[in-house]
């Protein structure tokens, strides 16, 4: 476990906690939310230091710098030394965070919404006028 020069896509993933277990790790491997060095990776995909890994969850991408390989799950604290998150991707994910709390909310309501309010609340989320 020491010296670890190459492992797995997916057990990486899943030890510096970027996903609860492997089997969704692989999932999202698979639906290509990871990219490896901005190339295609498979779940059998050999990571090694230095190597820069991009992750999409939801509306925001991650890059990050591989700094060391563990095959075990550690603690949070300890598993984000794993990894260095790349200052264009700080960058990248401020600024979308400040144009999602800019965007309008929508309304929440206490009872379930015709469809007239089906409709509008889509056309807020898709950003167009009512």
């Amino acid at each position: 476990m020491n010296n670890i020069s190459q492992l797995r896509a997916d057990k990486w993933l899943w030890a510096a906690r970027f996903y609860k277990t492997r089997q969704l790790a692989i999932k999202a491997i698979k639906n290509g939310q990871i990219s490896l060095n901005r190339g295609v990776i498979k779940p059998a995909s050999n990571l090694k230091i230095g190597d820069a890994v991009s992750i999409k969850k939801g509306p925001y991408t991650t890059t990050v710098e591989i700094l060391q390989l563990k095959d075990k799950r550690l603690s949070a604290p300890l598993a984000q030394e794993l990894y260095a998150e790349t200052p264009e991707s700080l960058q990248s994910r401020e600024r979308l965070q400040q144009q999602i709390a800019s965007q309008p909310k929508i309304l929440r309501e206490k009872h379930k919404p015709d469809k007239r309010g089906v409709r509008d609340n889509l056309a807020i989320k898709r950003g167009e006028s009512t």
